[in-house]
């Protein structure tokens, strides 16, 4: 089945971005829990709460935090790569030199 994860139904506020960063690295609940000074219930909250911003569901079939992070990688870029230090297929120099990806190019 096809899903659209390109429009998120709300703005995440400032905490789910901290959560998401962290889970587009591949962290588990309880890294993300530990790094952030919280309980794994409340990154297990936050990332529901962050899934239902991008109108995904879960269901035998889908990995809920693959999709997740997919929807917040093109909803909000691909920093989760830069801190990684993994180029982004997007890459192209610009006229400067400099090294920048045409998704952000508006």
């Amino acid at each position: 089945m096809a899903r659209d994860i390109t429009i998120s139904a709300r703005e995440l506020n400032p905490f789910e971005h901290l959560v998401m960063g962290l889970l587009c690295e591949g962290k588990t609940n309880s890294a993300i829990a530990r790094e952030t000074s919280h309980t794994d219930k409340v990154i297990e909250n936050t990332i529901s709460r962050s899934a239902k911003a991008f109108n995904l569901k879960s269901d035998p079939d889908t990995n809920i935090r693959v999709l997740l992070a997919l929807a917040y990688r093109a909803n909000y870029g691909d920093a989760a790569f830069d801190r990684l230090k993994v180029n982004c297929s997007h890459l192209e120099i610009g006229a400067d030199g400099q090294s920048l990806c045409n998704r952000e190019i508006h």
